[in-house]
């Protein structure tokens, strides 16, 4: 839809019935005012639904781009228009945990529909002890394993998804998987 002239969309606030007294009663003057109502209509209805284009779950579809920008979410436009407003709506959540095992994760079942595990290396540790050795082994890979959820697993779709938000010192390989991996002593 767009928010262009639309033909016989009435203006809630008609300026005729704003001019002064004087101009009421002359024709020219309601005529000129009407066909700047005719213009003003798609403005003042835009103004006046602004709160509806702030809101992914309402703003027009041509907007949930603009919109997705505001919040710096990159949308594919081959997504459905219910999955575009969809990221929109969980930016926030997707920055903050951008970067992490659980943030990836989100982004694979939210964007793809599809379940991943994570095997991202040894982990973290602290000391008060100086010159400490680093907890487990350094690692440089990252090991992606995922398995179908409302859909059918795209490797292609996954694997460019996985090196957009992986971080830049590490490479991940994705392991396609028939179902959930099992747990350990099972």
């Amino acid at each position: 839809m767009s928010r262009a002239a639309l033909p016989g969309l009435p203006n809630r606030y008609p300026i005729g019935g704003m001019l002064p007294a004087m101009y009421a009663s002359d024709d020219f003057a309601q005529r000129f005012a009407a066909g700047l109502d005719t213009v003003l209509a798609a403005v003042v209805s835009t103004l006046d639904n602004l709160p509806a284009y702030l809101d992914a779950r309402l703003a027009p579809e041509d907007f949930l781009s603009w919109l997705g920008s505001w919040v710096a979410v990159d949308l594919d436009p081959g997504w459905s228009a219910e999955l575009r407003r969809l990221v929109v709506r969980h930016a926030v959540d997707l920055h903050r945990w951008q970067g992490t095992a659980r943030g990836l994760v989100d982004r694979l079942w939210l964007c793809l529909g599809v379940h991943a595990e994570v095997a991202d290396g040894a982990g973290a540790g602290w000391s008060s002890t100086p010159d400490t050795n680093l907890p487990g082994t350094a690692t440089t890979e990252v090991v992606v394993r995922v398995w179908p959820g409302r859909g059918a697993v795209d490797t292609a779709q996954v694997t460019a998804m996985v090196d957009a938000v992986r971080p830049a010192h590490l490479t991940c390989r994705v392991e396609l998987l028939p179902g959930p991996p099992a747990q350990e002593g099972e």
